[in-house]
Parts: structure tokens; sequence; C-alpha cells
């Protein structure tokens, strides 16, 4: 606030007062004392008046200043809180997650574009991850967040055939077959009166599609295969075990384990390259039964694969009747 000097007033005020004397003297003759009287009065006034003045001015001044500043920062906090919120709210619609009625968890994985497989200059990449291909997913779909557990199985199932135990540790040692069993029951088990469901496996395309998350590199961090340790239990930290779901880094769509603990049936048969594939994320899958069982593909690796098994691109295969303590599945909801 600008400071006040109430001598600059009076000395103003008494040259007034000065003239003001002989012109009153002049005009009516009364006595100096009436005029001091009357000047005091009238200086008492004007000294209000204008200190009154100055000092709303100041005021005025300050005030505007400091609310402006509090107003700003409070517009900043707004702006921030809000930014904040709109980024929540879009991480929200972006990672719809749901749950169903035995606890299993969904993210919704939305329609898009990708490239499927492994350019030639990708390290560990096999030959049948070619060619690199153009796929269209043309509608939405809920996938699970974490591979189906041993307490899930064991909720439909009725039975526990993992060889490495834990309610929270993936179901694996269960067949192509097994795996579709499971989603049958779980359909009727879903589909009441209040609620109609369709449970699947992914095919092999939503399956990459929604471990890419939009990303191009050999995994969903990058090419560096020394990070894959914070994201996956693979054969160089997994002690050569399943590990409970969910201990590691997700993907950017918040998925668990989509690389190592186990690896995961896909709805698809085995081709040695991708030619001749589906563009719109189909399962690939022959139109007639053959005499010899079926191989199908499995994804991501699992605890006793190297870095390259758990590429974003990696394709193995097995006869779908087979049964390995390192594969299971995870499951689509349609949306």
């Amino acid at each position: 606030m600008r400071p006040l000097d109430p001598n600059i007033y009076f000395c103003r005020k008494c040259t007034c007062a000065k003239e003001s004397v002989s012109a009153f003297e002049k005009l009516t003759g009364d006595s100096t004392e009436d005029l001091a009287e009357d000047l005091t009065e009238d200086l008492t006034e004007d000294l209000t008046e204008d200190l009154t003045e100055d000092l709303t001015e100041d005021l005025t001044e300050d005030l505007t200043e400091n609310l402006t500043e509090n107003s700003s920062s409070t517009i900043n906090n707004i702006s921030v809180e809000d930014s904040i919120a709109d980024f929540s709210s879009n991480q929200i619609e972006i990672n719809t997650l749901i749950r169903n009625s035995i606890g299993m968890e969904f993210i919704l994985i939305p329609a898009g574009e990708f490239d499927m497989g492994s350019p030639s200059r990708e390290k560990r990449r096999k030959l049948w991850e070619s060619p690199v291909h153009r796929v269209s997913i043309k509608k939405p779909f809920y996938l699970g967040r974490y591979p189906v557990t041993q307490e899930q199985w064991s909720k439909v199932m009725g039975n526990s055939p993992s060889y490495f135990k834990g309610e929270r540790h993936p179901v694996e040692t269960v067949t192509w077959e097994e795996a579709q069993a499971f989603i049958r029951k779980l359909n009727t088990l879903e589909n009441t009166a209040e609620r109609s469901s369709v449970y699947r496996l992914p095919t092999e395309a939503e399956w990459e599609y929604a471990a890419r998350a939009g990303t191009t590199g050999s995994y969903f961090f990058g090419d560096d295969e020394k990070k894959l340790k914070e994201y996956a239990w693979f054969l160089e930290n997994s002690g050569l075990e399943t590990h409970p779901v969910g201990l590691k880094k997700p993907n950017p769509r918040g998925l668990y384990d989509i690389y190592g603990n186990v690896g995961e049936w896909v709805q698809d048969e085995y081709h040695i390259s991708y030619k001749g594939a589906p563009s719109d994320g189909r399962a690939w899958e022959s139109p007639f039964q053959g005499l010899s069982t079926p191989v199908r593909i499995r994804r991501g690796g699992g605890w006793n694969g190297n870095a390259g098994c758990c590429r974003s691109a990696e394709r193995l295969f097995a006869a779908q009747d087979k049964r390995l303590n390192s594969l299971g599945f995870r499951v689509v909801k349609e949306v």
C-alpha cells in the first residue's frame, strides 16, 4: 500500500487557510477566533474526506491485487483439479473395469487397428510370426484382467487340476478342451433372467492387440528385454514355478501377467505363417474336422520360457488335448 504523509495534506490546507482568513476578514469583519473555528471544522472535514479517499483508493488497489493473486491461485487449483478429474475420467473410460458373479475382473479393450506379427529386424523372432499384416478389431471386448485363477476354476468346475497350488495362482495343467468346458459352465452360471453374458477364449489377434496396447516394439514397454523382470515371471526370475497373479506391473491397458507366469490358450488353430489370416480379428480355424487332433496357439510364454517367449508377437503351439503346468488361459467377455 502507498504510504500516507499527512504533512502534505496539512501544508496544502494550511495555505488555503491563510488565504481564507484574509478574505474572510475583509468580507465579513468577523473575528479570527470564529474564522479559526470554522476553518478547523472545514479542515477536519476536508482532511477526513481526502484521507478516506486515499485510504479507499490504496485499500482497493491492495485488495484488487490480493484478490487477483488468490483468484489466479484458485483458478490454477481448479484447473489442476479439473485436469486430474478429466484424466481420471478418461482413464476410467479407457480402462473400464467390471466384475462378474465369481469375482473375475475384466478390462474393456476398445476397437482399433494394429500390425500383427514381428518385423524381420526384431530380436528372437520366429518365421511363423510373418508376414506382418494389418488387422482391424471391429468391436470392443472385455478381456480378463488376469489369467483364470485356481480359485475361479474351482468355483466353476469343482476341482483343482493345477500342478502348482495356490488360490491366486493361475490355473494350469488344463487342455484347450477343458478350458472350453470351463467357459461353457461359466456362461451357464452367468446367464440368468437378470443378466446375459457371452464368455469365450480370445482370438489370437485379440490377444496380441490387447497385449501390445497400441505399441509396436518387441514388448509393450519397448525393446529392452532387461525390463521384463518388472512385468513378468519367466525363466530368469520365476524359480521354476507359477506365482500369484497381479504381482508384477500391468501393461498400458491394465492387464496383468500378459507375459510370463503361464502361457495362454487362444481360440485359433496353428498355421505355419500368417498368409491367408483373417484381417478382421476373427479366430482362424478350419471349418472341417480333421482326423488328427487340432493344434492350437498359445501365447505369452510362461514361467519356464526365456525372454523371447514373452514378446508380444511370439507364437507357441500345442495339441488341444495337451496338459502343461506352464499353460493356462484368460477369458473374453463380449460387450
